[in-house]
């Protein structure tokens, strides 16, 4: 039962306490005049991962390696799965954003380059490689693209001239700090879960600690798809996506380097990020808008995917 309490109140905490540091981060930096397109896809694309970059690293420090990279694996299906899915369910999603368009394709390049990593292990050779790959994606998406919607649909949903910087400055101190407990204690609760059921590490980084890292972009997503920013949505979730394989995956391989023996992540795994990639991309292309229908597709697949991720 204390495993139960402690993934439960890690996951609520955490869902919280990451959307406030996201938030705060966001009006901080607008505040301070940065440019509406780096707020969405740095901060708000990015930093919807922290809570999967914080439970990796502890993960990876504690030597479960298959606990950091299933979070990597089964946060990216959830983000363009299950959370697509449903924010698609709520509204279908036009794609205007050429900024978005571009992160379509260099998120597919990014997971096969992960994928690739991840065979046997991911070393510190294949953590250097994937955190300088994570700077160039950086350069590439944030070039300056006047008139962008994406830099006006951020404005709003940040929504930032009626906040006060100090205020929001702790706002985002403050969902650091929880976001930082949460996460130590979802990870405690997992692995406690785990060892009682004699459940796959692996199965429980990419399914329960997976879906509880994943709520941050769920938040994002829900608000965003309710105002019909489809370019915010898709614009947070491949943003996120870039930021697990490259940030979270260089960062698990040089703080465990070691071998993998996980072979429904290193093989069924990957290659269904790099499958759904494909497919999200093709849905964007056709008449840029995501339907109701496709929606129901890509929770249906998630759904019927994730037990294949043991072993």
């Amino acid at each position: 039962m204390f495993g139960v309490a402690a993934v439960v109140i890690g996951v609520a905490v955490l869902a919280y306490a990451s959307d406030q540091f996201v938030i705060g981060a966001a009006r901080v930096a607008s505040l301070r005049n940065v440019s509406p397109l780096v707020v969405g896809v740095v901060i708000i694309g990015f930093g919807t991962s922290s809570p999967e970059l914080i439970v990796s690293v502890l993960a990876a420090l504690d030597g479960e390696q298959a606990v950091a990279v299933g979070n990597v694996v089964g946060s990216n299906l959830a983000n363009l799965g299950l959370i697509l899915g449903v924010g698609v369910l709520l509204l279908p999603l036009a794609v205007d954003s050429k900024t978005v368009r571009r992160e379509a394709p260099l998120a597919v390049v990014a997971t096969v380059g992960f994928a690739a990593a991840v065979q046997g292990g991911l070393g510190a050779f294949e953590g250097i490689g994937l955190l300088l790959a994570m700077i160039v994606v950086v350069v590439i998406v944030v070039g300056r693209r006047p008139g962008d919607p994406l830099a006006s649909e951020t404005e709003e949903f940040v929504d930032a001239g009626a906040h006060r910087q100090r205020a929001e400055l702790t706002r985002t101190i403050l969902g650091l700090v929880g976001t930082l407990g949460a996460a130590q204690l979802l990870l405690w609760g997992a692995l406690d879960l785990a060892d009682r059921a004699g459940l796959d590490d692996g199965l429980v980084g990419a399914s329960v600690v997976a879906i509880g890292t994943s709520l941050p972009e769920l938040v994002t997503v829900v608000q965003s798809a309710r105002r019909g920013e489809g370019d915010l949505v898709l614009g947070n979730l491949l943003g996120s996506n870039l930021f697990n394989v490259l940030m979270v995956g260089g960062a698990v391989g040089i703080l465990a380097d070691g071998e993998l023996d996980a072979p429904g992540l290193t093989g069924v795994g990957v290659v269904a990020m790099v499958v759904q990639g494909l497919v999200v991309w093709g849905m964007m292309r056709t008449g840029r808008r995501l339907t109701r229908a496709e929606g129901a597709v890509l929770v249906a697949a998630y759904v019927a995917l994730v037990p294949f991720l043991a072993g």
